[in-house]
């Protein structure tokens, strides 16, 4: 073990207290991370800590971003001098976005395990995958709240209920911190594509604390390391330049003490402003910070005090993490090892939701009986896709892929597979006509739905400084902006909430010649299958499963796994029923009536509800009591095969008209065919609390709360019966 020397020499001989020394000093119980990190500090020239405040990346090496970001970690306030590694950012959220990295299945799919122990073991895997490629710092923390199921970006969060999203977004930094810092993303209110550059979102006290915020703060009590504002403004303040969110209740109220960076490129709008509201670090490179803080600093628009705040944050942070992570050191064999490989193929399996499994000749068509099968036909543009998702700043390259179709050869080795893409929809049609069954595999890809590519926002560009702050130049720019976006858009705010229309036709088409059809979902979010869910037995949302989908698709059409997924979101049966969504606004209101909610509020029956998702066998479960451990549930497994259940709890005000349900915890069980379990779950009361916008302080919201067990949100009509049957009990 390094001893390190706590005595402060004046000889410029003398060995100088590095970062190493720091960290040494931290776990040897020596120092604090603050008084380390003030040893350092006081080394530094006023150069040196005006660097750590902005990534390293020169401003005129944007243009090659996407090549760095698969190359390695993106740095940000490196100083070799004293050892200190600086930030070393990696992406993202459905794997690593450098070298060949395991993809898992996007965060919306992983969402659908409601399964927080195994999202934990994601984010270790990730961890481990970034760490091994250099990286000590993971943005793959996605959390923004689903408003609406048209952004482009829902993939990349956990849903639409905010218990449901923190416990999953807290799992995944859990495991990520033994081997990187975990960056939670994007603070605040951002949940719209195509005007994340220009739009405000007006929101009251009650919506931005009781419901857009709880899961960021769920998540910062887990151990996040850092936050990433949004593009997005709030209640008319740029998010990087929001000192009520940034300071206020990031810092004051909840005691966050980790860093802040921006957003990309275009999410710091004021060097200054930006500092002085508690965003510390631009990322990712030397623009407006670099240009405009040397001079405001020697001029005193800035004092050193206030650089030295976030100099402080920004070092700490990393000292704490260098101290506390694991000290085993992965090496490149972990990239998509044969261990994240088996997880990724898992976590697809348990992420599948079965919608509809309706008889056919008598018995369920899923599972499927593979041994009987003779020939299946495999029908759509996605079958043979290795589709894994958005191509924006999540993307993935991992060394292999397997499609439905693939999947389907290895499972079913004595069948013979009959593909067509469906573009012909009549010849489509005949091949299944001739097969003992047919998988339709449909839905969207990165065209459809993503990060948008292109900003046409030409305040924007003004970041990069000359001359690309100078009018010509930007109106020039504006056009090609608009004409490559005319050209080569793909991705953003999705145009429909139906699936193609040839995905539809070809559906009705081959449904119409063969019973035994079964349709596979591709997608981020809701989709709605009003036009054709009746015209086939079986429906299967997939996700955008990641590398080992394919597999993990055949597993749970053969029955050799069940589709463990539950929906974290409502499906309507009409866009009507969600709240009002403008890809292009430049100010919209965001309150306390979406998703499920709000088809409850407004008496609209969903297509099918929040929690929702069939499996192989039946479950019944009942709430038998509350003790210090939660709520007891008796957990019944009345079919013939082993499966797993996810019990959720639902608080409700009975004096409510209409009673509007809420989350406040769940579980997953697995269970032997007939067995029986008693269960404890520990109740989140946290939606039932109300905060006082003058003192801060949260109070219990009035009215009669009772608590029900169900495994999927339960309609009016089963509350109804719950409190007759006093199966409800009051919280």
């Amino acid at each position: 073990m390094r001893k390190v020397s706590l005595a402060m020499s004046t000889d410029p001989r003398a060995a100088i207290f590095d970062f190493k020394d720091a960290v040494q000093a931290v776990r040897d119980g020596d120092l604090d991370s603050i008084a380390a990190t003030d040893r350092l500090l006081l080394q530094l020239s006023e150069i040196e800590l005006l660097w750590l405040l902005d990534g390293d990346v020169g401003r005129f090496q944007i243009i090659t971003l996407p090549a760095k970001i698969r190359a390695g970690p993106i740095t940000g306030g490196e100083i070799k001098r004293l050892g200190i590694p600086g930030i070393r950012f990696s992406d993202g959220p459905r794997g690593v976005v450098m070298g060949p990295s395991t993809s898992f299945p996007v965060t919306m799919a992983r969402a659908a395990t409601w399964d927080p122990a195994l999202e934990q073991q994601v984010g270790l895997a990730m961890g481990r995958e970034a760490r091994a490629q250099g990286a000590n710092y993971s943005g793959a923390v996605c959390i923004n709240l689903l408003r609406h199921p048209a952004w482009g970006r829902a993939q990349e969060c956990y849903g639409d209920d905010p218990v449901l999203i923190g416990k999953m977004g807290a799992a995944l930094t859990r495991g990520l911190r033994p081997n990187v810092m975990a960056c939670v993303k994007h603070f605040a209110l951002n949940s719209m594509e195509n005007a994340r550059f220009i739009v405000d979102v007006q929101v009251d006290e009650h919506a931005l604390h009781e419901v857009y915020l709880p899961h960021f703060k769920a998540v910062i009590k887990a151990g996040a390391d850092s936050v990433m504002s949004a593009y997005n403004s709030v209640n008319g303040d740029w998010m990087d330049m929001n000192t009520v969110l940034l300071t206020d209740v990031l810092r004051d109220e909840w005691g966050f003490t980790g860093f802040v960076t921006s957003d990309w490129v275009y999410g710091t709008h004021d060097a200054i402003k930006s500092l002085e509201a508690g965003m510390d670090v631009e990322m990712p490179a030397r623009l407006l910070r670099a240009r405009r803080l040397t001079k405001a600093l020697k001029a005193g628009r800035i004092s050193r005090d206030l650089v030295m705040r976030s100099a402080r944050r920004i070092i700490a942070t990393q000292i704490r993490h260098m101290a506390e992570r694991s000290s085993d050191e992965p090496g490149p064999n972990v990239l998509a090892c044969e261990a994240h490989r088996a997880l990724a193929r898992t976590v697809a399996t348990q992420a599948a939701v079965l919608l509809k499994n309706d008889d056919v000749s008598g018995a369920p068509l899923l599972p499927l009986d593979a041994p009987k099968l003779r020939k299946v036909a495999v029908l759509g543009r996605l079958a043979d896709a290795a589709n894994l998702g958005d191509r924006g700043s999540s993307m993935v390259h991992p060394p292999t892929t397997c499609s439905a179709l693939a999947g389907l050869r290895e499972a079913l080795p004595d069948a013979e597979l009959l593909h067509h893409d469906g573009q012909d929809i009549a010849a489509a049609a005949e091949i299944a006509t001739a097969a003992d069954v047919a998988v339709l595999v449909v839905g969207y890809t990165a065209d459809d739905e993503g990060e948008s590519i292109v900003n046409d926002n030409l305040d924007g560009a003004a970041v990069l400084g000359p001359p690309f702050s100078w009018k010509p130049v930007q109106w020039l720019l504006g056009k090609l902006a608009k004409r490559t976006m005319a050209q080569f858009a793909i991705g953003g705010d999705r145009l429909s909430l139906t699936l193609p229309a040839d995905d539809e036709a070809l559906i009705i088409a081959v449904s119409a010649v063969n019973p035994r059809t079964i349709v596979v979902v591709i997608g981020g979010s809701a989709i709605i299958m009003e036009a054709w869910k009746r015209a086939v037995p079986s429906i299967l949302m997939a996700w955008y499963p990641g590398m080992e989908g394919g597999r993990a698709i055949a597993d749970v059409l053969i029955g050799k796994v069940e589709p463990g997924g539950r929906l974290p979101f409502v499906i309507p049966t009409d866009s009507a029923h969600l709240p009002f969504f403008d890809a292009q606004a430049r100010s919209i209101v965001y309150d306390r009536w979406w998703g499920q909610r709000l088809l409850t509020r407004d008496g609209h029956k969903a297509a099918f509800p929040f929690g929702f998702g069939k499996g192989y066998t039946r479950f019944k479960v009942e709430l038998t009591g509350l003790d210090e451990n939660g709520a007891k549930v008796e957990v019944h497994n009345l079919g013939a095969r082993h499966g797993a259940a996810v019990v959720q709890l639902y608080a409700f005000d009975a004096t409510a008209t209409p009673p509007i349900l809420q989350l406040v915890g769940f579980r997953r069980v697995e269970a032997a065919a007939g067995a029986q379990h008693e269960i404890a779950i520990m109740i989140d009361l946290t939606p039932l609390q109300q905060r006082s916008p003058e003192s801060r302080n949260w109070s219990k919201r009035p009215g009669n709360w009772q608590l029900v067990a169900a495994q999927a949100c339960p309609d009016l009509a089963e509350i109804n019966d719950a409190l007759a049957k006093n199966l409800a009990i009051v919280l």
